[in-house]
């Protein structure tokens, strides 16, 4: 079976700060917390891997959706590795069922091959589809 690539390269680096915006940005927002929701907020911020205002930004604005902008861009790229992922194992299938079909006989990488689809790909693809979902 050919090795299909999982380590594809994420779409963009993720940043810690937002972009720069097109027009200045004047107002400033100091919130105050007490020590349990700063280690709160700290550990969801290092958690997606953002910083701190993103985080109260980006869950502010992020609406009805329940995805943060950061959020949304990590699903994307995962869910650009799973596309990547079976369109491989497509290819593999497909091939292994032209020999199929060509010799009479079942290749021997066949049963790996749909027990990966069935096993690893596909309860991935649901848990990325879940969060799109369930929110």
């Amino acid at each position: 079976m050919d090795e299909a690539r999982e380590d594809v390269p994420r779409l963009r680096p993720a940043r810690r700060r937002r972009a720069n915006a097109s027009t200045r940005r004047t107002h400033a927002v100091q919130v105050k917390v007490d020590a349990d929701e700063y280690l709160r907020l700290r550990v969801e911020a290092d958690a997606r891997g953002i910083s701190i205002p993103r985080l109260l930004v980006e869950s502010t604005f992020a609406g009805d959706v329940g995805l943060t902008a950061s959020e949304r861009q990590q699903l994307a790229a995962e869910l650009f590795r799973l596309t990547r992922l079976a369109a491989a194992l497509s290819n593999n299938i497909n091939q292994m069922t032209k020999a199929a079909n060509a010799t009479g006989e079942v290749p021997a990488e066949a049963a790996p091959t749909i027990a990966y689809l069935r096993g690893e790909l596909l309860p991935r693809l649901h848990q990325a589809l879940g969060r799109l979902v369930d929110r």
